[in-house]
């Protein structure tokens, strides 16, 4: 598939493969400038739906789309030297909690485009329930709140829905852009729920989220930028917490205790 894509394309190979759970990607050159091949698992998965929502928001807070077809995509390559989960890690945390924020404000903004196709929150949820009523507790918690969240839903959007320091990347003169949209339709405040589990989920060697005194400051911060009534933002918090924890549940997955650990947070705060 790669090679066809090399042919169709007219792409140099710059780099070597990484293969994730959903794809295969590599780095390319595209008319001499850096770009990123993606060749899909499944033709038919959140990455196919993902690479349509990059196309829709057109390089504004995402990665600029250069080619797509149903197996593969071509975009833009983040050549840009920081890294959020750097900032988070040492001692800048807030400005790189903003900075996603001014992502999401971003990708948030109204286009005249007709949406494309999405994901409902409430089908990306279905499988938190069935979860919490093995487990009970926090996640009995988690998927009451999330009942009520999702029945009741404010300010709806395209999300991109998995917003956090790995999936927004320093483009240089672009700035900083989003990659890796699970292209959700919802309300607005499920999609800074991501932001206060990471950088921990991607390298548990990291202990910023777990922090108390850094959760309650991300808290501030974030409804601050975001513009978010805070007691609503503590709430999408404990559901995609939640949720993060049943699917790793499901999966064995020890990351479950980091999410569990965020839900937490998230529970002893609304309760004060």
């Amino acid at each position: 598939m790669f090679e066809t894509c090399l042919r169709q394309w007219d792409l140099t190979a710059d780099g070597v493969v990484t293969v994730t759970r959903t794809a295969r990607l590599l780095p390319v050159l595209w008319q001499g400038a850096p770009a990123m091949l993606k060749v899909f698992a499944d033709p038919d998965g959140e990455d196919l739906r993902g690479s349509v929502l990059l196309s829709w928001w057109n390089g504004e807070g995402a990665a600029r789309v250069l080619a797509q077809s149903d197996t593969a995509l071509l975009m833009e390559r983040a050549a840009g030297p920081q890294s959020l989960a750097g900032m988070a890690s040492n001692g800048h945390d807030d400005e790189a909690c903003r900075l996603l924020c001014a992502v999401a404000a971003r990708l948030h903004a109204p286009r005249s485009e007709p949406l494309p196709p999405l994901t409902p929150l409430q089908r990306w949820f279905a499988e938190l329930d069935p979860v919490a009523r093995t487990e009970g507790g926090i996640l009995m918690r988690a998927a009451d709140t999330a009942r009520i969240l999702l029945a009741d839903p404010r300010d709806v959007a395209a999300l991109h829905g998995d917003l956090h320091h790995g999936n927004v990347l320093d483009f240089g003169a672009r700035g900083w852009l989003a990659i890796d949209p699970k292209a959700l339709l919802g309300e607005r405040g499920f999609e800074f729920a991501a932001i206060f589990a990471n950088p921990d989920l991607a390298d548990p060697t990291t202990r910023v989220a777990r922090d108390a005194d850094r959760f309650a400051r991300r808290l501030e911060t974030v409804a601050a930028a975001a513009g978010l009534e805070r007691l609503r933002l503590l709430k999408w918090i404990l559901a995609g917490s939640g949720l993060s924890a049943a699917w790793f549940i499901r999966d064995r997955d020890p990351l479950a205790a980091i999410s569990l650990r965020i839900a937490r947070l998230a529970a002893a705060e609304l309760d004060r």
